[in-house]
């Protein structure tokens, strides 16, 4: 069974759509309300992830900061970046986490090569990245690498929820606030950031045309 796909068109507050989520997952588990799939924006805001290191938040006074509870480090939610919420039976679906996680990689690479753009999964790096080499290299010689969608989940009770984030068209500046995912060495990007004129809905057809390949 294919999830319900719930879109907001309006920015959600972090504390609005926290409740929501955890209200679904409450439903998931007891039978009463199917998968889901919600897509939306939040306000500007950082949240902190369960391995989020403080020295990690250089600007603090920036933006609202929230205390995610899902794994991560620190990471930016803001207009012109879908956020995919998902609240999906990782129980039913093998029990594996890890699995799970890159089942959710995979998704967004697939979407994201829709628009001719190839992202990459890092040792190390959770999220999908963009080669740059329009950039110069690393001190060390090697591609810079520019970070376009982050994840990071919670389970309760086998059934995830928090998700993933793609990046748009959002102002990377909001990024400064923060070491991204305790990430130095690489940057941020967006599709609109790489020349590709795509809207928050086309991204959204393509995550719905590419769901079920990797969550059947």
């Amino acid at each position: 069974m294919q999830p319900d796909w719930i879109t907001s068109d309006a920015p959600v507050a972090y504390p609005d759509a926290l409740a929501a989520m955890q209200a679904r997952v409450a439903d998931i588990q007891a039978g009463t309300a199917n998968e889901a799939i919600w897509l939306l924006e939040h306000p500007p805001l950082y949240t902190a992830g369960t391995s989020a290191k403080p020295a990690d938040l250089t600007d603090p006074a920036r933006f609202p900061v929230f205390d995610a509870r899902r794994g991560g480090q620190y990471t930016y939610h803001g207009p012109g970046q879908r956020v995919a919420y998902c609240m999906l039976n990782v129980g039913a679906r093998g029990r594996d986490v890890r699995a799970f996680v890159a089942g959710l990689e995979a998704w967004v690479i697939d979407a994201l090569a829709e628009f001719g753009l190839t992202g990459h999964i890092r040792e190390g790096r959770v999220g999908v990245w963009i080669e740059r080499p329009d950039k110069a290299p690393l001190p060390d010689g090697s591609m810079r690498e520019d970070k376009i969608a982050a994840i990071g989940i919670r389970l309760s009770k086998w059934i995830s929820f928090h998700g993933i984030s793609i990046n748009v068209e959002p102002d990377l500046s909001h990024f400064d606030g923060i070491v991204p995912c305790g990430i130095t060495d690489h940057g941020i990007t967006s599709l609109v950031d790489l020349g590709l004129p795509v809207t928050l809905h086309d991204l959204d057809a393509a995550l719905k045309r590419t769901f079920a390949a990797r969550f059947p």
